[in-house]
């Protein structure tokens, strides 16, 4: 059974109307809507905005579904200047750009005491998202690399410079990184795709409404297309 996990309720509504057999169950205030789609048993849910919503509903999907693989679908800010708004970046790895244990001598990203802080994406996943991408959203580019989350909307020039200075990441948004560190400590393969809505920069508060539709589109586009080839 394949886990989609979007943040906000925009990103899984066309999911779950394409759904057939849905049966409906609610736990953390969370609704997990299980059934087929693409002829594929699924389970799509909204886990809400930020990374302990994010883990949380990704542990729920572990144990209460045991899912053979966690899809995180969504929009982003970008962090490159080669990737444009409605471009899709998937990822190869994913951390957390704001967990600071620097005063106790480690660097800035890194969980201390686990045995990795980067969650690298499954192989496989990734190769067929980028195949399938290309064919189903031939207007647009895809990029692989790394993703960064934090619980904050990044809409700073400086803070954007600070990221990318920091982690060399294709894109940030605010839940990847959780599920995939829970995916992680699940052994549970993930992906986390991502469609760009703004800039990340100073104009990303006047991007984000205008450019989310367009972008969430394409992502549906793609997760419509990946599941019915898995």
């Amino acid at each position: 059974m394949i886990g989609i996990i979007g943040a906000m309720e925009e990103e899984v509504t066309q999911l779950k109307a394409k759904m057939q057999d849905v049966t409906v169950s609610k736990k953390a205030c969370m609704e997990f809507n299980k059934g087929t789609l693409c002829g594929k048993e699924v389970v799509v849910v909204r886990s809400g905005i930020g990374k302990v919503n994010a883990a949380l509903c990704a542990q729920i999907l572990a144990d209460d579904f045991q899912v053979s693989c966690i899809i995180n679908t969504g929009i982003a800010g970008s962090l490159n200047n080669d990737i444009n708004i409605g471009d899709i970046v998937l990822s190869t790895d994913a951390l957390q750009h704001d967990f600071d244990a620097v005063t106790f001598g480690y660097e800035l990203g890194v969980i201390p005491r686990m045995e990795t802080s980067i969650f690298k994406a499954d192989k496989k996943l990734v190769a067929l998202a980028k195949k399938t991408c290309e064919e189903v959203n031939s207007d647009i580019q895809v990029f692989t690399g790394r993703v960064v989350s934090g619980d904050q909307f990044i809409a700073d020039k400086d803070v954007k410079e600070r990221l990318v200075s920091n982690f060399d990441p294709l894109c940030t948004e605010m839940e990847g990184a959780a599920i995939a560190h829970a995916a992680f400590l699940n052994h549970i393969p993930f992906l986390i795709v991502r469609a760009i809505s703004d800039k990340a920069d100073n104009s990303a508060e006047v991007d984000y409404p205008t450019f989310e539709a367009k972008a969430i589109e394409h992502t549906v586009k793609l997760m419509n297309a990946l599941v019915a080839a898995m």
